[in-house]
């Protein structure tokens, strides 16, 4: 970090009042509380990101509140990948969780987790629903053990039966694990007059409810994760959630075909999604069925945002909010039928773009820094906002100043990635101000380029031309990817705008 940065650095920590004047001690009772919301598959469409048809009017009050980072990146557009990444602050190729079968731990078995990290430090730590990925959580990141809740996947009867009928043909044919679970699937949505709690989500809400209640009589500081499901697939709400929308009014993706000059295998053909019952199992998404997969995916997203909102209304209820940060992200991305695809699993805009909101006591309300940051930024921000030193081996950058001077010049790139067995490659991207630089390498051999993909967000922000051989771009491309073998390594924040 340059003097300039450093220097604002500074006076963002001296400002923010609940600071301690020094770091390397026992945390103080008025060291601030981390609330932490994770969500699931949700793209930055809605609110809060100046797309009001998605209704969410508890996480816009979030945002009002604190700081909607406009340009935020995951390291890898898929669950565990990139929560693995967010609560270790390392990178993929460093976690090696590139899939949803490998832990952390087996790469990384010392690694002071987020979490873990605000337990050695005085704070009482305590995870409820979707942090990890399911089927991996990590013990000693919580003071108390891990908790999630038990709901019923659909409100429907019939669809309840449906499931249960793939599940049984599937066991009958011998699938087992992973096989199973993709057979065992019902339809990708529905609405049922249901109440919130008969899903997860509800369920989870009232546990963290309760939870707040539970730190607020021990005293002294908090980490509390409350990690929701929705909007993920199925698009499951209640009804009341559904009827918040006009089908009629839903459009559809306005670039239903693939990049001009991308490698085939650059996005995969939304294999996540034609497992449900009435998917087609190849071929495109019917024009109807794409609009009732959208307007559930907007029930879904609103009825997330109302558990939300009962945990927020809370914290305030509680007295604990101005002393609390707050912490919005959702893990990855999520195509809408753009580029004639659905789902996540590639390393494109719509992917890799994450929504990022933190409200911190003291900072800024309704700010929207423009600066490039990433999920690995996250873990050394909580450690500065509370006047604490994170581990040096973590591979990222505090943004506090941003909080405090949303204006700011900040990284020069952000850097994701995403490997594509089959090819035996590994795509590594980069997002700069103005490009997306996709570099597909052997992953046996990185020093083989097997293809380039170079999108320009000036005059193509839905990145679909790769201009890569366009010898307009020569220069640009040659520079871009110097930056990119450079790596993340050297990229600094740049310091205060000139």
């Amino acid at each position: 970090m340059n003097r300039s940065v450093r220097a604002i650095a500074a006076l963002t920590t001296a400002a923010l009042c609940w600071l301690p004047t020094a770091r390397g001690e026992e945390p103080p009772k008025s060291r601030p509380n981390v609330l932490f919301l994770a969500v699931d598959d949700l793209r930055p469409e809605f609110g809060a990101y100046g797309k009001g048809y998605v209704k969410t009017p508890n996480i816009d009050r979030l945002a009002a509140r604190g700081a909607t980072f406009e340009r935020a990146y995951c390291q890898q557009a898929v669950c565990s990948p990139s929560r693995s990444s967010i609560l270790t602050g390392m990178r993929p190729d460093s976690t090696k969780v590139y899939d949803l079968v490998t832990h952390f731990r087996d790469a990384l078995p010392d690694a002071v987790t987020l979490p873990q990290f605000f337990k050695q430090n005085g704070y009482f730590t305590r995870g409820i629903g979707k942090l990890y990925h399911p089927g991996f959580d990590d013990p000693r990141s919580w003071s108390v053990p891990w908790e999630t809740a038990q709901a019923q996947q659909y409100g429907l009867a019939e669809n309840r039966q449906l499931r249960q009928q793939g599940a049984a043909k599937a066991k009958a044919a011998g699938k087992q694990g992973k096989a199973l679970n993709r057979a065992a699937k019902g339809p990708a949505y529905e609405a049922a007059d249901v109440p919130d709690e008969t899903f997860l989500d509800g369920k989870v809400a009232a546990k963290a409810v309760a939870a707040l209640r539970d730190v607020k009589d021990r005293g002294g500081p908090f980490f509390l994760g409350v990690g929701f499901a929705r909007p993920h697939l199925p698009f499951v709400a209640p009804k009341k959630y559904w009827d918040l929308y006009d089908p009629a009014t839903i459009e559809l993706a306005s670039n239903p075909k693939r990049p001009d000059g991308a490698p085939e295998y650059s996005l995969l053909d939304s294999g996540e999604l034609r497992g449900y019952v009435g998917m087609p199992k190849k071929g495109p998404i019917p024009d109807d069925a794409a609009r009732a997969l959208k307007h559930g995916y907007y029930a879904a997203i609103s009825y997330m945002d109302a558990q939300v909102g009962k945990v927020l209304d809370e914290l305030d209820r509680l007295g604990l909010r101005e002393s609390t940060i707050v912490v919005f992200w959702g893990d990855h991305g999520w195509k809408l039928g753009e580029y004639g695809t659905w789902c996540k699993h590639s390393n494109v805009e719509l992917d890799t773009r994450v929504p990022l909101i933190v409200s911190a006591p003291g900072a800024p309300a309704g700010v929207h820094p423009k600066g490039l940051v990433e999920f690995v930024d996250v873990y050394p921000t909580l450690a500065d906002l509370a006047g604490l030193t994170p581990p040096k081996e973590l591979e990222g950058t505090s943004f506090a100043p941003l909080l405090r001077s949303p204006d700011l010049a900040w990284k020069p790139a952000a850097f994701s990635q995403y490997p594509r067995g089959p090819q035996g490659l590994m795509g590594y991207t980069m997002r700069t101000d103005r490009y997306r630089l996709t570099r597909w390498v052997k992953r046996d051999e990185p020093s083989q380029v097997e293809a380039v993909e170079l999108y320009d967000h000036q005059s193509d922000p839905g990145e679909d031309r790769n201009v890569a051989d366009d010898p307009a771009h020569a220069e640009a491309l040659k520079a871009l990817t110097a930056r990119a073998l450079a790596g993340w390594k050297a990229a600094k924040p740049e310091g205060p705008t000139p």
